[in-house]
C-alpha cells in the first residue's frame, strides 16, 4: 500500500560533492547579481495562483509557474512541510520520468558554492571550493528524494494591481530521484516548497521587498483551489489564529500543543504538536494518538450498518456498507466531527467534521484517511494533511509566526 507524505523535510544538505553533472559553462555563475525588476511593490501586493489536484483519487494538488526567460510553465507539486522549490532537470538523471520537453535546463545560471543562497543553509559541511556549484540533496518522510544543483532563474509574477515582476530567484535542479514504493510518481515537474527557511521562494520574494513574508492556500474537497503569496487575501474576519513553535530546528510550520475532542468530548489524547503540511494528502498521528482514535471511532459506529472491508487496500482502515458508497454525503452522518483544541491560544479551534478525514473510494468503501504515522517512520511526528486543510483557507504568517485558518468555498481568490 502506498501512502503518499512526501511533504516533511527530514534532511537537507548542500555540499559540492556532486560536482561532475554540468558543463562548465553550466558550473559558472553569471557576476553579475540578480536583482528585482521593479522594485514600485514595496510590499504593498500579493499574487495567487489556481490550483489542480484532490487528496483522492489524484494524491496531490499543483500549480502551474512560469519560469525562465523566456518563461515556459511547469507544474508543482505545492510543499508546506519544506522549503526547497525543484524541478526535474535536463541533465543526465536518475528518476525522471516526465518528458524531455517538461524539464529545466540550466543556462550558465548555477548558483555557486560560496553564495549566500547556498552557504545561508549550509550544513555541517563547509565548501571545498568556493567557485563549485552548490549542490543539495533533500529526502522527504515517504523515503523519496532529490539530488541536484542550486540555480537562479527568471519566475515573472502577475501582481493583484495589475503590475509585472520578473524577480530573479533561486531554486533546484533535480537530476537524481527517487520515489518509494509500486504507485508512479506524481506526474508533476517538481516541488514548490514553501516552508519558511531562506531557500523558500517565499522568503526570497520577500527579501527582495515584492510581498509580505505570507503564503496561503484554499485547498477545495471538489479538487481545486488557489494559492496565494502576500497577505491581500486574509480574510478580515473569522480567521483562527494560533502560533508557530519554534522548539524545532527543522524550518516546518509546527504548531501546538493541541487536544483532541471527539464529538465535542474531551479524549485521552493531548498535547499533540503538529505540522501543518500541504505536501501530505492525509492527517499522520503518533501510534498511541492513532490507537485511541481508533478506537473511539471503532466504539461509536457499533450497532451502524459498516463493517470492516479487509478486502480495500486504498488505505489501513476501511468499512464497506450494505451497498457502495458513491460520495461522502452518504455515510458520513454515521461519524461524529473532531476538533483540535490548541491550548497556547484562546477559542483555538480546528473544526475536521467526517468529509475532513475520510474518503471513499473507487470500490465504494469510506476509509480513514487519518493514518499511522510511526509505522511509515514519522515516530512521534504529526501532520496536518491535505484532507484536513480542505474547504479551509489557511495562512501561513512567517512575519507574526501564527497559523490561521477559516472555512471558505475554495472557488477563487478575493481580496479582503
Amino acid at each position: 500500500m502506498d501512502v503518499k507524505s512526501r511533504g516533511i523535510l527530514l534532511f537537507l544538505l548542500l555540499s559540492s560533492i556532486f560536482s561532475t553533472s554540468f558543463s562548465d559553462t553550466d558550473q559558472i555563475l553569471n557576476s553579475k547579481k540578480p536583482t528585482p525588476s521593479t522594485s514600485v511593490h514595496s510590499l504593498a501586493s500579493s499574487f495567487a495562483f489556481q490550483i489542480k489536484g484532490n487528496v483522492y483519487p489524484i494524491g496531490y494538488y499543483t500549480v502551474s509557474l512560469a519560469i525562465g526567460n523566456p518563461p515556459k510553465l511547469y507544474d508543482l507539486d505545492i510543499d508546506t512541510g519544506s522549503e526547497l522549490t525543484w524541478l526535474q532537470c535536463d541533465a543526465p538523471c536518475k528518476g525522471c520520468t516526465i518528458p524531455l520537453n517538461r524539464l529545466y535546463k540550466p543556462r550558465g545560471n548555477v548558483v555557486k558554492c560560496v553564495d549566500p543562497l547556498c552557504a545561508g543553509i549550509q550544513s555541517a559541511l563547509p565548501c571545498a571550493v568556493a567557485n563549485e556549484q552548490c549542490d543539495y540533496e533533500v529526502d522527504y518522510a515517504d523515503h523519496g528524494s532529490s539530488l541536484g544543483v542550486l540555480v537562479r532563474d527568471y519566475i515573472p509574477v502577475k501582481f493583484t494591481n495589475g503590475s509585472l515582476a520578473r524577480p530573479i530567484l533561486g531554486f533546484g535542479c533535480g537530476y537524481d530521484q527517487t520515489h518509494p514504493g509500486h504507485n508512479p510518481p506524481p506526474s508533476t515537474a517538481g516541488v514548490l516548497g514553501l516552508g519558511y527557511g531562506k531557500t523558500s521562494i517565499v522568503s526570497q520574494l520577500h527579501s527582495l521587498g515584492l510581498i509580505r513574508n505570507v503564503v496561503g492556500h484554499c485547498l477545495s474537497g471538489r479538487g481545486g483551489g488557489f494559492l496565494f503569496f502576500g497577505d491581500q487575501f486574509i480574510p478580515q474576519s473569522g480567521v483562527i489564529w494560533t502560533p508557530i513553535l519554534q522548539s524545532s530546528s527543522l524550518q516546518h510550520y509546527k504548531t501546538g500543543p493541541a487536544d483532541l475532542l471527539f464529538d465535542g468530548k474531551p479524549t485521552s489524547v493531548k498535547g499533540l504538536e503538529l505540522i501543518f503540511d500541504s505536501g501530505s494528502s492525509y492527517t499522520y498521528f503518533n501510534s498511541r494518538a492513532h490507537k485511541a482514535l481508533v478506537d473511539l471511532i471503532t466504539n461509536d459506529i457499533k450497532g451502524k450498518p459498516l463493517t470492516r472491508a479487509t478486502a480495500d487496500s486504498s488505505l489501513p482502515i476501511c468499512w464497506k456498507g450494505p451497498k457502495a458508497f458513491k460520495s461522502l454525503h452518504d455515510v458520513t452522518g454515521n461519524f461524529k466531527t473532531l476538533v483540535l483544541s490548541f491550548t497556547k491560544a484562546k477559542n483555538s479551534l480546528l473544526q475536521v467534521p467526517p468529509d475532513a478525514y475520510l474518503i471513499v473510494t473507487k470500490h465504494g468503501n469510506v476509509c480513514l484517511g487519518i493514518l499511522d504515522g510511526t509505522e511509515i517512520g514519522l515516530g512521534k511526528i504529526n501532520i496536518i494533511g491535505d484532507i484536513s486543510l480542505q474547504d479551509k483557507i489557511v495562512i501561513y504568517d512567517n512575519e507574526k509566526q501564527q497559523i490561521g485558518w477559516a472555512s471558505a468555498k475554495c472557488d477563487g481568490p478575493s481580496k479582503s
